[in-house]
């Protein structure tokens, strides 16, 4: 078992390793085998007041720091990255029950966003614009917002940690991380051990592990944040995004989906199976961007449906430390419970299963679904595991006014023999994000991220981060002399 667990189980506060002062433990369990991994004593609401003084301290000094020279700190953690990465691949399965294929896909990820970051720290530029008033300078300045509270879920905890965080200091940011209770280590205090081994000057990024059992809203209702960078659930972003509102503060929301794939009839079947398989089973499908819909043309159906399901019904199952796994265990037992009703439910509502997967504790085994009533809340709301709902449809416009049937708009993809003709399907798609002849599950470092509807508010990447994470200030000077009313 990887050290990780035993020597990151503390709160990282203004540099210094420590334990919280709340009034519990949050116990760090390993979702296959329920092996505990780690307990941490919670942060209480003084821990989370030390650490954002700490960062507001810290960040008015890195701000003004060379940025030729902040971004020596990212390089330096990137290489710690590279050189830890079989310690880093082992605490993502234990932790997460990741398999062997999702931890390399969410390094591989990390490793990009944080070569992205390197550059982040040259990236703010300034401007100077014209005035209609004689003699008059405009300067435009962009500068950092101050400091960044982030939290972060379960599912990519190191990656999606990572691709706040990092911008967010490379751009002279101090930063709170709250990582989810369930990946306390992999997407909170394993974050900030690679940055203070990185050089990173202690105060300016602090880690806190604590539940709004013991702190309520006080992550995100104290004064000194300027943007709370929020990935969850849509529920909790709703609470979110309300208190930030009512404070004047920015939030930043990468919420839920419920997108769809859809297959037109000219589309190369056995390439669209294989998207659509990945697409809803990677990571059990505990990703936000993956297709809980697989929409076909009838046309097709009755073939893609058969080479689907044979394939789905390839994927192992099983423990995730071994390398031929595809499907690990979710990441605790309310998550199986509910998929488990969930599976039900849909039969009870006239579904048939096309495979219908156990549940073993925490191993949620894939299901395949059809047949689902066209107004069942469950095609409406986003499922977060191993089961697919196969949907047929009789041409365009009615698979457009399927996929757009539901609360949220995140991610999607179309495959379809003609480039063009799928550009015109996603063009209709109200959507963040929509792939053709691809899957539906993307990221990258320079493209804008994020959804529409329940799916979030604002984006992430390339220059939207700059935007996220900084402001614009404008200061005029007046090099000859105003003329004034009186």
């Amino acid at each position: 078992m990887s050290s990780y667990f035993t020597d990151l189980a503390q709160q990282y506060i203004d540099g210094e390793w420590r334990p919280g002062t709340g009034s519990w433990d949050i116990i760090d369990f390993n979702p296959y085998d329920g092996e505990k991994l780690a307990s941490i004593t919670i942060a209480a609401v003084e821990e989370i007041d030390q650490a954002y003084q700490a960062a507001a301290r810290a960040q008015k000094k890195w701000a003004a720091t060379n940025p030729y020279a902040r971004r020596a700190v990212f390089e330096k953690a990137l290489r710690l990255i590279e050189e830890r990465e079989a310690e880093i691949t082992e605490a993502i399965i234990a932790e997460l029950g990741g398999t062997h294929l999702k931890a390399g896909f969410e390094l591989h990820l990390a490793k990009e966003f944080l070569r992205e970051s390197i550059q982040w720290a040259l990236r703010p530029e300034g401007k100077i614009l014209p005035s209609p008033v004689d003699g008059k300078e405009n300067r435009l300045y962009r500068v950092p917002v101050g400091v960044v509270g982030v939290i972060s879920p379960f599912n990519f905890p190191f990656l999606l940690s990572i691709k706040s965080v990092a911008p967010a200091l490379a751009l002279g940011n101090g930063v709170v991380l709250k990582p989810h209770q369930n990946t306390p280590i992999v997407g909170g205090t394993l974050v900030a051990k690679l940055f203070e081994d990185a050089g990173l000057p202690g105060g300016l990024l602090n880690v806190v592990v604590t539940d709004i059992a013991e702190i309520g809203d006080a992550f995100i209702e104290h004064p000194i944040p300027k943007v709370i960078s929020f990935t969850g659930s849509d529920k909790v972003g709703r609470h979110v995004a309300t208190v930030c509102a009512s404070l004047f503060k920015r939030s930043v929301l990468e919420l839920g989906g419920n997108s769809a794939i859809v297959v037109l009839d000219d589309a190369d079947i056995d390439y669209a199976v294989d998207a659509a398989v990945f697409s809803r089973y990677v990571h059990q499908g505990q990703v936000c961007m993956a297709a809980n819909r697989v929409l076909v043309d009838r046309s097709i159906a009755d073939e893609f449906t058969e080479k689907f399901v044979a394939k789905v019904k390839t994927l192992k199952s099983g423990d995730p430390r071994d390398p031929a796994t595809i499907i690990g265990p979710v990441i605790n037992s309310q998550q199986a419970e509910s998929l488990s009703a969930t599976v039900e439910q849909a039969v009870a509502e006239g579904a048939t299963a096309l495979v219908h997967g156990t549940t073993t504790d925490n191993l949620v085994e894939p299901s395949v679904l059809t047949g689902l009533p066209a107004d069942s809340d469950l095609l409406r709301q986003e499922v977060f595991g191993p089961v697919a709902f196969l949907i047929p449809f009789d041409g365009e416009e009615e698979a457009v006014r399927i996929v757009n049937d539901t609360p949220y708009g995140l991610s999607g993809a179309v495959h379809t023999g003609d480039v063009e003709r799928g550009v015109a399907f996603a063009k209709q798609i109200d959507t963040g994000m929509f792939h053709v002849n691809d899957a539906t599950v993307h990221d990258e470092p320079l493209v804008p991220f994020g959804g529409e509807k329940h799916s979030g508010i604002g984006r992430l990447n390339g220059e939207t981060t700059v935007e996220s994470f900084t402001t614009m200030k404008w200061i005029s000077v007046q090099h000859g002399r105003s003329g004034f009313p009186f």
